[in-house]
Parts: C-alpha cells; sequence; structure tokens
C-alpha cells in the first residue's frame, strides 16, 4: 500500500494507485493522479469523472467500460458514447483510469 498526498494531507491508495477509503475522495485527487500519469484534466475529463461518481453513488459499483460507454451515451449523448471518445481521453482504459481518478474502485471485469 502507498500513499497519495493532496493539499498536505495523506491518503493511503492500493499498490495500482486506487483510493483505499472512498469516502476520503476530493476533486484535488484526480488532478494529482492525472497529472502522475501526464494527464491534464479537461471538462470533458471531468464530465466522465462527474458521470462515474454519480453512476457509483446510484448503483454502489463501478462500471466496466461496455456498461459505462452505453451509460454515458444515453446521458451524454452518442457522440461522447463510444469506446473512441473515451480512450482518447483516458489511455490507459476508461473504466480503470477513469475509475482512479474518480476514487472509485477498479471497476469489475478489469484486469
Amino acid at each position: 500500500m502507498g500513499t497519495i498526498t493532496v493539499e498536505g494531507k495523506e491518503y493511503e491508495v492500493d499498490e495500482e494507485g486506487y483510493l483505499v477509503n472512498l469516502s476520503e475522495w476530493i476533486p484535488a485527487m484526480a488532478d494529482i493522479m492525472a497529472k502522475d500519469e501526464d494527464c491534464e484534466l479537461t471538462d470533458a475529463h471531468w464530465e466522465v469523472l462527474n458521470f462515474l461518481r454519480e453512476y457509483y453513488e446510484e448503483y454502489q459499483i463501478a462500471p466496466a467500460v461496455r456498461v459505462l460507454t452505453k451509460a454515458i451515451g444515453k446521458k451524454l449523448g452518442k457522440e461522447k458514447g463510444n469506446s473512441k471518445y473515451l480512450y482518447e481521453l483516458f489511455p490507459y482504459g476508461p473504466g480503470k483510469q477513469a475509475c482512479k481518478y474518480a476514487g472509485l474502485p477498479k471497476p469489475t471485469g478489469c484486469v
């Protein structure tokens, strides 16, 4: 287990960098995690991250990529609900990378 330092406070993360205590998530964590992976978060990224947090709050599960793609398409439109768009935003995998930044557990089915 490791830690991530955000705004002077340390938070515990697992061996893959996912937040251990989901209730401790703050938006600044996403920026720090993204910066560590040479990614700068844009409004488009935040749209997906906020969607994921709402989805998790409602269903208590982080969606796999296929479910994520379909659900985003329904809510945000067909042009955003496709793998190409999501992989452009999150090249390490929209499920894995976006959930990590959003302070959620690794989606089931992700290796």
